[in-house]
């Protein structure tokens, strides 16, 4: 039994997308590099059929891995989410309690993740350092960098 994962309803509907891909374009692919290859002749010594030959045992891997994560990935109920705390899809404004310096970010599963986005995972050092914290709690989070503490300034979704 693998592990829940919580997803936006938005996030798994790419999920699924990849995987309907990954059936339907990414095998018909590979079946047509394999039978390519099978064409040239020897298969004891054809190098781009071993190759195809691996690429289709790689893929047949990713295909059951995100077969696996949707299975069990659940869409998370905005609704039902507590902003009094921080967790899973929070919006969380925080503060470097240091040098004042003020971030938001939105705290998501690990394959939402998106830096640029101001997403980060859960399982991220500041993810972890921040679910469960209150709006005016601190938080000490171990950087790269050494210790920064944050203050929790807000919380939303």
């Amino acid at each position: 039994m693998g592990n829940v994962s919580y997803y936006t309803k938005e996030g798994l509907d790419k999920l699924k997308t990849e995987l309907n891909d990954l059936k339907t374009k990414g095998r018909s692919d590979i079946a047509q590099q394999i039978a390519e290859a099978r064409d040239k002749g020897d298969l004891s010594e054809n190098a781009e059929y071993d190759a195809a030959k691996d690429a289709q045992g790689h893929l047949e891997a990713k295909i059951a891995q995100l077969e696996e994560v949707v299975g069990n990935a659940r869409i998370i109920d905005e609704s039902t989410i507590d902003t009094s705390k921080v967790s899973i899809l929070s919006k969380v404004k925080i503060k470097n309690k240091k040098n004042g310096a003020t971030f938001t970010y939105t705290l998501v599963s690990e394959e939402e993740a998106d830096l640029k986005s101001s997403k980060i995972s859960v399982q991220s050092p500041i993810g972890r350092g921040l679910l469960g914290k209150k709006q005016g709690d601190a938080a000490k989070i171990q950087t790269p960098g050494g210790e920064i503490e944050f203050e929790v300034v807000e919380i939303g979704l």
